[in-house]
C-alpha cells in the first residue's frame, strides 16, 4: 500500500489546491488542479493490477468509472455554458452506470441493501421535487440521474456480506458512494436550489468517495 499512500497524500495537497482556486476563482489554477487530481485517482486504482491477489473485475469497473469521471471532471470545467455541463451530466451517469455493474456482479443482494435503496430513492424523489421548478429542459436527465446514482449507492452497500469483499472494503466502497452522492447533491442544490458560496466543498466529498473506492481495489 506504501504507493497508493504516497498517491493519497499528493492528491491531499493537490485537492486543498483546487479547492482553493474554486473560492478564489483562479481558473487557470482549476483547470490545471482539477484533471491533475482526477489523474492521480485513476494512478491509485491502476496500481491494484501491479498485486497477484487483485480482483480484475473490481479493478476495471473501477478504472472505467474513473475515467469516465475525468472526462465529465474536465467537461464541468466549463459548466457555466449549457453543453458543456449537459456533456459532464452524461459521461458522470455512465461512471455511476460502470459502478453500478461492478457492484451489482459482485455484491450480495440483501434486506439492508434494499432498505437502502428506498431511504435514497425517496430522498432523491424529495430532492428532485426540491429542484424541480428550476430545471427547466434538464427535468427528465436529472430524474435519471438521481435514479441511477440512488441505485448505484444501493449497490454498493450490497459489497456487506458479500464472499467477493472484506468488510474493510464494503466499508470503503459504501463510505465512497455515499460521499459521490453528497458531492452530486451539494452541486445540484447549489446549481438549481440555491446558490451557496462554500458549495465547492463538495469537492472534497467527491475526491474522498473516488479515492475510497479506488482503495477498496487494493484490498483484495
Amino acid at each position: 500500500m506504501s504507493t497508493q499512500l504516497i498517491l493519497v497524500g499528493i492528491l491531499v495537497v493537490t485537492v486543498g489546491l483546487l479547492i482553493r482556486a474554486e473560492f478564489l476563482k483562479i481558473k487557470l489554477q482549476s483547470y490545471i488542479f482539477k484533471p491533475v487530481s482526477t489523474l492521480l485517482v485513476i494512478t491509485i486504482a491502476a496500481v491494484s493490477f501491479s498485486l497477484p491477489d487483485h480482483n480484475p473485475v473490481y479493478s476495471w469497473g473501477a478504472l472505467v468509472g474513473l475515467l469516465f469521471s475525468f472526462g465529465g471532471d474536465v467537461t464541468l470545467l466549463f459548466q457555466e455554458q449549457r453543453k458543456p455541463f449537459i456533456i459532464g451530466l452524461a459521461l458522470f451517469l455512465l461512471a455511476h452506470i460502470a459502478y453500478l455493474m461492478v457492484f451489482t456482479w459482485l455484491g450480495q443482494v440483501s434486506w439492508w441493501n434494499l432498505f437502502s435503496g428506498v431511504v435514497l430513492l425517496a430522498a432523491g424523489a424529495g430532492f428532485y421535487h426540491l429542484i424541480r421548478a428550476k430545471l427547466g429542459s434538464m427535468k427528465a436527465p436529472v430524474m435519471v440521474y438521481i435514479v441511477i446514482i440512488s441505485l448505484m449507492v444501493m449497490q454498493a452497500v450490497s459489497t456487506f456480506g458479500s464472499p467477493a469483499f472484506s468488510q474493510r472494503q464494503a466499508v470503503m466502497i459504501s463510505a465512497g458512494a455515499v460521499l459521490f452522492y453528497l458531492s452530486d447533491l451539494i452541486l445540484a442544490a447549489t446549481r438549481f436550489w440555491r446558490p451557496w458560496k462554500y458549495g465547492r466543498i463538495s469537492l472534497g466529498f467527491y475526491y474522498a468517495g473516488q479515492v475510497l473506492i479506488a482503495l477498496a481495489a487494493s484490498y483484495f
